[in-house]
Parts: structure tokens; sequence; C-alpha cells
């Protein structure tokens, strides 16, 4: 079975509640089910984590690969910091596509480059929590 997993960095748990004239009404959990739904219909194995800890999702990104599973990351703001976020896609060998909520090039100028982009297979952004669904049904045709 085709296996996809969503990784969300910090402050995404946040959802809902935090900033919602940039990141919509709609929490994570709500993400979550519409993806499950999505996934099931598919015949797609879906797990789906969040953690503000970096560490913790070098550790996906390494499992995710391991598993021959695509991956759907919104690093949050480790998108345009975490080197180690880079290397690990890099070595996972795993299908990724960044994903962002808000539209990160109208944002502020630190939010235009990400280090993650150059070993992503491409970048949904600015289409709130239709992102995740736009990044699902993207990643489909490239898992193994």
């Amino acid at each position: 079975m085709k296996s996809v997993y969503v990784l969300n960095g910090p402050n995404l748990n946040l959802l809902g509640t935090r900033e919602p004239a940039t990141y919509g009404m709609v929490t994570l959990a709500d993400i979550e089910a519409s993806l499950k739904a999505k996934a099931k219909a598919a015949g797609v194995a879906l797990t789906f984590r969040q953690s503000n800890h970096e560490g913790e999702l070098v550790d996906w990104i390494q499992e995710a690969g391991r598993a021959g599973a695509g991956i759907l990351l919104n690093a949050g703001a480790y998108t345009h910091t975490s080197i180690a976020l880079h290397d690990a896609i890099r070595g996972s060998g795993a299908v990724v596509v960044e994903l962002h909520l808000s539209n990160v090039f109208a944002r502020e100028p630190f939010r235009h480059h990400s280090t993650l982009s150059a070993v992503a297979k491409g970048v949904i952004c600015g289409f709130g929590a239709a992102s995740y669904t736009l990044a699902f049904d993207a990643i489909l045709p490239h898992l193994p």
C-alpha cells in the first residue's frame, strides 16, 4: 500500500487560534480528518504528526524514507532556517512536497527563502488548508 507522512512543524498545533487572518480558522485536527478521508478513498496509508522540535521532525523524515513513504512537509519556521531538515530530506530518499498555508512570498522578506525547496519535489503555498489537499494530490503520482 502506498504511504504518505504529513509532518507539521512548530506552532502548527496552534492553528485555528494563531493569527487567524494569516492562517485561517481551520485547526490541525480538521486538516488531519480531511486528509485521512481523502487518503482512505485513495487507498493510501496516512501518518499525520506535529512537533515543535526539529530533531523529532528529522527522525520522522528518516522513518518515512525507510518506509518508502512520501512526505507532505509544513516545516513552519524551520523552512527558513533548518539545514538539518534539508539534510534529512536529501539523505532519506523520500519524495517531499513542501507546503505552506500562507503565501510566504507575500510576507516578510525572511520568509522568501526556503532551505527545503531545493530538495523537495515541489512547493505549494498560499491556499490555506487547501494547500494540504493540493499537496496530497500532487504527491500521489510520485509515490513508489
